[in-house]
Order: structure tokens, then sequence, then C-alpha cells
């Protein structure tokens, strides 16, 4: 079964307000990549103003829940976008399921593919103007 996620968006301060989480659930942090990470992508060069800032961070806060979060990455983030709906599929064919059924009349952002993090992921806003993020980690 899909576990349902909040990911938070950010305008530059993912890191502050993970660490003001973190300091009210306590636990640590999984695993924290910044844009500086990420692997080169032709016709997306990432400034280097934009390097430190956080491309995603995980944060278990207890019952299996997690917050996950990243800054926006140069888009501006407005109170009403600055939220998905992330869900964690227990195989490749579920997230493709889950994707392809909330997807229909909707915009997608990325398409359903294997990414360098070692998951198969997308992003898309149904029609009712929700973002969604389906992922499949395949290394459990």
């Amino acid at each position: 079964m899909a576990q349902v996620i909040p990911y938070l968006l950010f305008n530059g301060t993912c890191e502050e307000a993970f660490n003001l989480y973190k300091s009210v659930f306590g636990g640590e942090f999984p695993y924290i990549g910044r844009f500086k990470d990420m692997p080169p992508m032709p016709g997306k060069e990432i400034p280097a103003s934009e390097g430190e800032k956080i491309m995603h961070i995980s944060l278990p806060i207890g019952g299996g829940t997690y917050l996950m979060g990243s800054d926006s990455g140069g888009n501006t983030v407005t109170v009403g976008n600055n939220f998905s709906v992330s869900v964690n599929a227990d195989s490749e064919e579920e997230a493709t399921r889950i994707f392809n059924g909330l997807s229909v009349g909707g915009k997608v952002m990325m398409s359903m593919e294997k990414t360098f993090w070692g998951a198969y992921f997308g992003m898309f806003v149904d029609r009712f103007g929700i973002a969604w993020m389906v992922n499949y980690d395949y290394q459990k």
C-alpha cells in the first residue's frame, strides 16, 4: 500500500525550517541533498548561488510518517503552491498506476522515470490544481 507524505517547498529557507522541525520532533535526517550535488543536466544549469540550497531533505517524525521538502530551485514559492502530496509506492507498477490515474486531465511536470537518486519518480498537478509527486525507491 502506498504511503502519503507532505512535501514542503521553500524560498531558500528549507534547511532552517527543517532544523526547527527536527528540534521539535527529534530524529535525524536520513538524507540531505543539495542542488550542487545533482549530476549535470543539459539545458538546466544550476547557478552557483543555488548550489548550497536544499534539493531534498526528509525527517522521520514518528509512526512511519515523514516530512519531506526542498528549496524551490529558482522558482518563486507562494502560499498555496508551497507543498505537494508525495506518494511512496511499493512497486514500480503501483507508482505507474497511481501516476497515470491521478494525472488524467492534469499537467505533467515530470513523467515517471528512473532518477539519479535511485528512484522511479514523476510529478504533476492534477485537474483540481493539487500538486503530486509519485515515487518508488529501488533500494529499500
